[in-house]
């Protein structure tokens, strides 16, 4: 493992990276102006020289929604634009936000005017995007929806904070052109409220992971799947049985190669933390037995990353003591045998470690993180690159 220099300064966090048009690993993330008011969507490239490109604003604004666990992306289109996301204030609301998006056809010098992801004057939460490519140069743009109905006291997350009534996963389409292009449609009408979504495009077409919320505060872990233009009816990844009354803040990942598929996820199920893996060759229709890759006490915030040999790469956050964690990395072999765990970072627990990021290129893989301060003002994001040796 190399660590990099950060193109990032002090007040940053919440990282997310992609590759640009020339392969190059892209990076944004949420930099805090000196007011500490003020909060901009940062973009930086690396270059061939191993340097990074002067950080540019796809947004600058006191009205951005900041959150430790509902973070921005940007992703690269098959026309080699790129497509950016972020969440906007909407209305006094603790969690009235929306999702906003806008393109760049000149790799992120400018942008489009952003657009809503989903019907406008609706002071509710929407949030916990993923932006998925597909090859005729649109892009499926799967959120929580809370368009149904206004927050309410109802409700509580992992921390206590009160939410309004159940999200629903959504899905509103980017056109090639630009911009949306219809109200979102449903997938399911009932699921955690803050919990990532996770999605891949296979050979058969895409695959979406979120974690579901059942009438029993069943909170595992489901999968639906575009078939024939038509969405599947979710169905369990793996049947955990996690029954909890909070949301635990923890969604899953995925990553795909044709008809392989590798998603993991976190769960809590009878008083166990665990973070499984579970690999597919039917492009998500079936999926294999879990295999835990934890080292016994993790705190989740998973990713994946597929390698052309069917290898999956992990990486997730485990706790080493009463005040510490470490971020780790893992190569799942796809006969289900595991390498040793990788040390990429030592941390303190909390929620201002977000969510560790990674991305592939060929071997390499990079892998961005947030650094806490003492204070949002001090913290930072670091970058690091791994490469997973052949067999």
């Amino acid at each position: 493992m190399v660590e990099l220099p950060s193109p990032a300064g002090t007040g940053a966090a919440e990282p997310f990276l992609t590759l640009d048009g020339e392969n190059q690993f892209l990076l944004s993330w949420l930099q805090r102006d000196a007011d500490s008011v003020t909060v901009a969507l940062q973009l930086a490239t690396l270059g061939s020289s191993g340097t990074w490109s002067t950080p540019t604003a796809i947004v600058r604004s006191t009205g951005l929604f900041v959150n430790w666990a509902d973070f921005p992306s940007v992703v690269r289109l098959a026309n080699g634009r790129l497509l950016a996301h972020w969440l906007q204030r909407n209305g006094s609301g603790k969690y009235s936000y929306d999702v906003r998006l806008a393109e760049s056809n000149d790799g992120g010098r400018s942008w489009s005017a952003s657009v809503l992801a989903h019907d406008a004057n609706v002071a509710a939460e929407h949030g916990f995007v993923t932006l998925l490519p597909r090859a005729d140069s649109s892009a499926d743009v799967v959120f929580l929806n809370g368009s149904a109905a206004a927050p309410t006291s109802a409700g509580a997350d992992a921390g206590g904070e009160h939410r309004g009534p159940p999200m629903r996963l959504a899905l509103a389409r980017w056109t090639k052109e630009g911009g949306i292009s219809a109200s979102p449609v449903t997938l399911d009408d009932r699921t955690c409220d803050c919990c990532q979504t996770a999605a891949a495009v296979t050979a058969k077409g895409p695959v979406v992971l979120y974690r579901d919320r059942g009438d029993d505060e069943n909170r595992d872990i489901s999968v639906t799947r575009l078939i024939d233009g038509t969405w599947t009816t979710p169905r369990p990844l793996h049947v955990d049985g996690w029954i909890i009354d909070a949301c635990p803040v923890n969604g899953p990942a995925i990553s795909a190669n044709g008809n392989q598929v590798a998603a993991v996820w976190f769960t809590g199920a009878r008083d166990t933390a665990k973070v499984q893996l579970s690999f597919s060759t039917d492009a998500g229709a079936t999926f294999g037995p879990p295999i835990r890759i934890d080292g016994g006490v993790p705190a989740g915030r998973v990713d994946v990353e597929l390698l052309e040999t069917g290898d999956a790469v992990v990486t997730w956050i485990e706790r080493t003591g009463k005040d510490s964690s470490e971020v780790r990395a893992r190569v799942v072999r796809a006969d289900g045998t595991a390498e040793a765990a990788l040390r990429v970072a030592g941390l303190t627990i909390g929620r201002s470690t977000g969510f560790p990021r990674m991305v592939r290129r060929g071997t390499e893989l990079a892998l961005a993180w947030t650094a806490p301060g003492t204070t949002p003002a001090t913290g930072t994001i670091r970058v690091a690159t791994l490469r997973v040796a052949p067999r």
